[in-house]
């Protein structure tokens, strides 16, 4: 792997950590293996000596309550405080009903969501958090836009003021069972994010938005973003 040179004032590359974890299938990573567990973080150690800015991990499906997870982080923290850089994490949607994730394990075998207590658990344990607030299913713009509302407000809650705090933005165009296209669209998206940011912490500094994914936007998804979110302001 390349070193990385020095980048524009203001931009922090960080790499970018992904796994299949082995929750729902016996393949993929076992978080309950503590030799597992040391392995990233020595690959995290090492990553971050070519001169990344930052880690940022996505492990998916990360059921809500993994506490194998959370020792994960802790460990990783260390590091990454060590080297003087940003823990960034993916998270999943917070229950939009109590408990919800439970019902949707128990039946489907997959808990989409996490409690809003493991979410804040996770929050408090890194230095960026971002909410993969897409592929909800939703099948209108209205009720995709309330829905992200909701998500805001019951991230904003649980998450520390120290923490950063990003709500996904679906810049990818495709229709399958669990995304519709025309419903989960930037712009309500981002007048979702609004809506959520000004009713529940109107004032909170450490917000913004994530774009997922950069190479499967349109020029209409940038122009959405810059003008209902960059040129709007807070």
């Amino acid at each position: 792997m390349a070193h990385i040179g020095r980048t524009p004032r203001g931009i922090r590359v960080q790499a970018w950590l992904g796994d299949n974890l082995a929750t729902e299938t016996p393949d993929g990573l076992h978080l309950a293996d503590a030799a597992a567990r040391t392995a990233v973080v020595q690959s995290t150690r090492e990553i971050l000596a070519t001169g990344f800015d930052g880690a940022h991990f996505d492990l998916e499906p990360l059921h809500s309550g993994d506490k194998n997870y959370l020792s994960l982080l802790d460990a990783l923290h260390k590091v990454t405080e060590a080297a003087d850089v940003p823990l960034s994490v993916a998270a999943h949607q917070i229950d939009p009903l109590p408990a919800l994730h439970s019902v949707a394990g128990a039946l489907t075998g997959h808990p989409k969501w996490w409690s809003q207590e493991f979410f804040g658990q996770v929050a408090r344990r890194v230095d960026q958090i971002a909410v993969m607030s897409y592929d909800t299913a939703m099948p209108l713009q209205s009720l995709y836009g309330g829905y992200v509302a909701q998500q805001t407000s019951l991230a904003l809650e649980v998450t520390p003021p120290s923490t950063d705090l990003l709500m996904g933005l679906p810049f990818f165009h495709e229709t399958k069972l669990g995304h519709r296209a025309a419903a989960e669209t930037v712009p309500a998206a981002v007048r979702g994010v609004r809506l959520g940011l000004s009713r529940t912490d109107a004032d909170r500094e450490n917000f913004g938005v994530a774009l997922y994914v950069d190479f499967a936007a349109t020029e209409a998804d940038w122009t959405a973003y810059e003008k209902d979110w960059v040129h709007r302001g807070r």
